[in-house]
Protein backbone atom coordinates (compact mmCIF):
# COMPACT_ATOMS: atom_id res chain seq x y z
CA UNK A 1 0.00 0.00 0.00
CA UNK A 2 1.45 3.38 -0.99
CA UNK A 3 1.58 5.97 1.75
CA UNK A 4 1.13 9.65 0.87
CA UNK A 5 1.96 12.45 3.30
CA UNK A 6 0.68 15.98 2.93
CA UNK A 7 4.03 17.02 1.45
CA UNK A 8 3.85 14.16 -1.06
CA UNK A 9 0.45 15.44 -2.13
CA UNK A 10 1.94 18.89 -2.68
CA UNK A 11 4.69 17.44 -4.87
CA UNK A 12 2.37 15.26 -6.94
CA UNK A 13 -0.09 18.05 -7.65
CA UNK A 14 2.06 21.17 -7.15
CA UNK A 15 1.21 22.86 -10.41
CA UNK A 16 -2.42 21.91 -10.51
CA UNK A 17 -5.20 24.35 -9.69
CA UNK A 18 -7.90 22.81 -7.52
CA UNK A 19 -11.36 23.69 -8.81
CA UNK A 20 -14.44 22.75 -6.80
CA UNK A 21 -17.55 23.12 -8.92
CA UNK A 22 -19.76 23.04 -5.82
CA UNK A 23 -18.38 26.19 -4.22
CA UNK A 24 -16.18 27.74 -6.91
CA UNK A 25 -12.91 27.45 -4.98
CA UNK A 26 -9.70 27.84 -6.92
CA UNK A 27 -6.43 27.39 -5.06
CA UNK A 28 -2.88 26.58 -5.99
CA UNK A 29 -1.36 23.65 -4.11
CA UNK A 30 1.47 25.97 -3.06
CA UNK A 31 -1.05 27.94 -0.99
CA UNK A 32 -1.61 24.91 1.22
CA UNK A 33 2.09 24.74 2.09
CA UNK A 34 2.31 28.38 3.16
CA UNK A 35 -0.64 27.95 5.53
CA UNK A 36 0.92 24.77 6.94
CA UNK A 37 4.14 26.67 7.67
CA UNK A 38 2.42 28.52 10.54
CA UNK A 39 1.01 27.04 13.74
CA UNK A 40 -2.56 27.77 14.86
CA UNK A 41 -0.95 29.92 17.57
CA UNK A 42 0.34 32.26 14.86
CA UNK A 43 -3.17 32.68 13.49
CA UNK A 44 -4.46 33.46 16.99
CA UNK A 45 -1.71 36.08 17.38
CA UNK A 46 -2.54 37.36 13.89
CA UNK A 47 -6.09 38.32 14.80
CA UNK A 48 -8.18 35.23 14.06
CA UNK A 49 -11.08 35.29 16.53
CA UNK A 50 -11.59 32.74 19.30
CA UNK A 51 -14.77 31.57 17.57
CA UNK A 52 -12.63 30.17 14.74
CA UNK A 53 -10.71 27.71 16.92
CA UNK A 54 -12.16 24.25 17.38
CA UNK A 55 -12.65 23.19 21.00
CA UNK A 56 -9.81 21.30 22.61
CA UNK A 57 -11.72 18.03 22.95
CA UNK A 58 -10.91 17.36 19.29
CA UNK A 59 -7.24 16.43 19.36
CA UNK A 60 -4.56 14.49 17.53
CA UNK A 61 -5.06 10.73 17.65
CA UNK A 62 -1.36 9.87 17.61
CA UNK A 63 1.86 11.67 18.30
CA UNK A 64 4.02 13.25 17.06
CA UNK A 65 1.69 14.27 14.24
CA UNK A 66 2.72 16.68 11.48
CA UNK A 67 0.84 19.91 11.02
CA UNK A 68 -1.71 19.80 8.23
CA UNK A 69 -3.41 22.57 6.29
CA UNK A 70 -5.85 22.52 3.42
CA UNK A 71 -9.26 23.66 2.26
CA UNK A 72 -12.09 22.07 4.22
CA UNK A 73 -14.19 19.43 2.50
CA UNK A 74 -17.14 19.36 4.86
CA UNK A 75 -19.21 16.31 5.82
CA UNK A 76 -22.15 15.78 8.14
CA UNK A 77 -23.18 12.32 9.32
CA UNK A 78 -26.40 11.37 11.17
CA UNK A 79 -26.06 9.70 14.59
CA UNK A 80 -24.50 6.25 14.39
CA UNK A 81 -23.88 6.44 10.63
CA UNK A 82 -20.64 6.95 8.68
CA UNK A 83 -21.81 6.63 5.07
CA UNK A 84 -21.11 10.24 4.11
CA UNK A 85 -17.51 10.22 5.34
CA UNK A 86 -16.90 7.00 3.43
CA UNK A 87 -18.30 8.75 0.34
CA UNK A 88 -16.21 11.88 0.93
CA UNK A 89 -12.85 10.12 0.63
CA UNK A 90 -13.62 9.52 -3.07
CA UNK A 91 -14.95 13.03 -3.71
CA UNK A 92 -12.61 15.36 -1.85
CA UNK A 93 -9.73 16.80 -3.87
CA UNK A 94 -6.11 15.96 -3.04
CA UNK A 95 -4.80 18.39 -0.46
CA UNK A 96 -8.19 18.76 1.21
CA UNK A 97 -8.80 18.37 4.93
CA UNK A 98 -12.01 16.42 5.45
CA UNK A 99 -13.89 18.09 8.33
CA UNK A 100 -16.75 16.09 9.82
CA UNK A 101 -19.77 16.84 11.99
CA UNK A 102 -20.83 13.52 13.52
CA UNK A 103 -24.18 12.80 15.09
CA UNK A 104 -22.66 11.22 18.19
CA UNK A 105 -19.45 9.93 19.78
CA UNK A 106 -20.49 6.30 20.28
CA UNK A 107 -19.80 4.84 16.83
CA UNK A 108 -16.57 5.07 14.84
CA UNK A 109 -16.76 7.11 11.66
CA UNK A 110 -13.59 5.68 10.13
CA UNK A 111 -11.01 2.96 10.59
CA UNK A 112 -7.69 1.92 9.16
CA UNK A 113 -8.81 1.14 5.62
CA UNK A 114 -10.77 4.37 5.21
CA UNK A 115 -7.77 6.38 6.41
CA UNK A 116 -5.40 4.44 4.15
CA UNK A 117 -7.64 5.07 1.15
CA UNK A 118 -7.87 8.78 1.93
CA UNK A 119 -4.10 8.90 2.29
CA UNK A 120 -3.59 7.19 -1.08
CA UNK A 121 -5.85 9.79 -2.68
CA UNK A 122 -3.79 12.65 -1.26
CA UNK A 123 -6.20 13.81 1.43
CA UNK A 124 -4.22 15.86 3.96
CA UNK A 125 -6.07 14.48 6.99
CA UNK A 126 -9.33 14.31 8.94
CA UNK A 127 -10.79 16.63 11.56
CA UNK A 128 -13.72 14.76 13.12
CA UNK A 129 -16.19 15.91 15.74
CA UNK A 130 -16.68 12.26 16.64
CA UNK A 131 -14.61 9.10 17.12
CA UNK A 132 -12.56 6.66 15.03
CA UNK A 133 -11.09 3.19 15.47
CA UNK A 134 -8.02 1.18 14.34
CA UNK A 135 -5.74 3.86 15.73
CA UNK A 136 -2.69 1.56 15.59
CA UNK A 137 -3.14 1.20 11.83
CA UNK A 138 -3.69 4.94 11.44
CA UNK A 139 -0.57 5.68 13.48
CA UNK A 140 1.52 3.17 11.51
CA UNK A 141 0.40 4.76 8.24
CA UNK A 142 1.17 8.22 9.69
CA UNK A 143 -2.18 9.56 8.50
CA UNK A 144 -3.18 12.71 10.43
CA UNK A 145 -6.51 12.40 12.25
CA UNK A 146 -7.91 14.78 14.83
CA UNK A 147 -10.98 13.45 16.67
CA UNK A 148 -12.67 13.22 20.06
CA UNK A 149 -11.44 9.72 20.79
CA UNK A 150 -11.87 6.07 19.97
CA UNK A 151 -14.62 3.48 19.76
CA UNK A 152 -14.22 -0.08 18.49
CA UNK A 153 -17.83 -0.12 17.29
CA UNK A 154 -18.30 0.94 13.65
CA UNK A 155 -21.16 3.13 12.48
CA UNK A 156 -23.76 1.93 10.01
CA UNK A 157 -24.20 3.00 6.40
CA UNK A 158 -27.92 3.56 6.14
CA UNK A 159 -28.60 7.31 6.18
CA UNK A 160 -27.75 10.36 4.13
CA UNK A 161 -26.11 13.47 5.51
CA UNK A 162 -24.44 16.25 3.52
CA UNK A 163 -21.25 16.81 1.55
CA UNK A 164 -19.61 20.20 0.94
CA UNK A 165 -22.25 22.13 2.86
CA UNK A 166 -21.78 24.31 5.98
CA UNK A 167 -21.38 22.29 9.18
CA UNK A 168 -20.52 22.84 12.83
CA UNK A 169 -17.39 21.05 14.05
CA UNK A 170 -16.15 21.49 17.59
CA UNK A 171 -18.26 24.61 18.05
CA UNK A 172 -17.03 26.30 14.87
CA UNK A 173 -19.13 26.87 11.77
CA UNK A 174 -17.08 25.54 8.87
CA UNK A 175 -17.84 26.33 5.23
CA UNK A 176 -16.47 24.41 2.24
CA UNK A 177 -13.15 25.93 1.25
CA UNK A 178 -12.33 27.46 4.64
CA UNK A 179 -8.69 26.81 5.46
CA UNK A 180 -8.22 24.21 8.21
CA UNK A 181 -4.85 24.29 10.01
CA UNK A 182 -4.30 21.57 12.62
CA UNK A 183 -1.44 20.52 14.86
CA UNK A 184 -0.69 19.65 18.48
CA UNK A 185 -1.53 23.23 19.52
CA UNK A 186 -5.07 23.10 18.19
CA UNK A 187 -7.20 23.58 15.09
CA UNK A 188 -7.80 26.91 13.37
CA UNK A 189 -10.49 27.47 10.75
CA UNK A 190 -9.77 30.51 8.58
CA UNK A 191 -12.82 31.70 6.62
CA UNK A 192 -12.25 31.65 2.88
CA UNK A 193 -12.93 35.38 2.48
CA UNK A 194 -10.29 36.26 5.11
CA UNK A 195 -7.73 33.67 4.10
CA UNK A 196 -5.02 35.92 2.65
CA UNK A 197 -5.48 38.78 5.12
CA UNK A 198 -5.25 36.50 8.16
CA UNK A 199 -2.28 34.62 6.73
CA UNK A 200 -0.40 37.87 6.10
CA UNK A 201 -0.98 39.11 9.65
CA UNK A 202 0.00 35.75 11.12
CA UNK A 203 3.17 35.63 9.00
CA UNK A 204 4.17 39.15 10.04
CA UNK A 205 3.70 38.30 13.70
CA UNK A 206 5.59 35.00 13.39
CA UNK A 207 8.48 36.71 11.57
CA UNK A 208 8.66 39.43 14.22
CA UNK A 209 8.70 36.90 17.03
CA UNK A 210 11.39 34.84 15.31
CA UNK A 211 13.59 37.91 14.84
CA UNK A 212 13.41 38.82 18.54
CA UNK A 213 15.86 37.32 21.03
CA UNK A 214 14.69 35.92 24.36
CA UNK A 215 16.46 38.79 26.15
CA UNK A 216 14.60 41.34 24.02
CA UNK A 217 11.31 39.58 24.63
CA UNK A 218 11.94 39.48 28.38
CA UNK A 219 12.73 43.21 28.53
CA UNK A 220 9.65 44.16 26.54
CA UNK A 221 7.47 41.71 28.42
CA UNK A 222 8.53 42.93 31.85
CA UNK A 223 8.00 46.56 30.89
CA UNK A 224 4.56 45.73 29.53
CA UNK A 225 3.53 43.77 32.63
CA UNK A 226 4.76 46.45 35.03
CA UNK A 227 2.91 49.11 33.03
CA UNK A 228 -0.31 47.15 33.12
CA UNK A 229 -0.02 46.56 36.87
CA UNK A 230 0.55 50.28 37.49
CA UNK A 231 -2.42 51.21 35.31
CA UNK A 232 -4.61 48.89 37.39
CA UNK A 233 -3.36 50.40 40.64
CA UNK A 234 -1.24 47.51 41.83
Amino acid sequence: MTEMSMQDAFEVRRDRLIQSADVGIVMDMNDFAKFAALSPTAYADGGLGREQFIEMGIRQMWSPMPRIAGPAYTVSCPPGDNLMLHAAIYRAEPGSVIVVQAGDARYALSGGNVCATAQQRGIAGFVIDGVIRDVAEVREAAFPVFARGLSPVPGKKQALGTLNQPITCGGVVVHPGDMAISDEEGIAIVPMAQREAIWSLAKQRADRDEASTLAEWQANHRAKIEGLLQRLGF
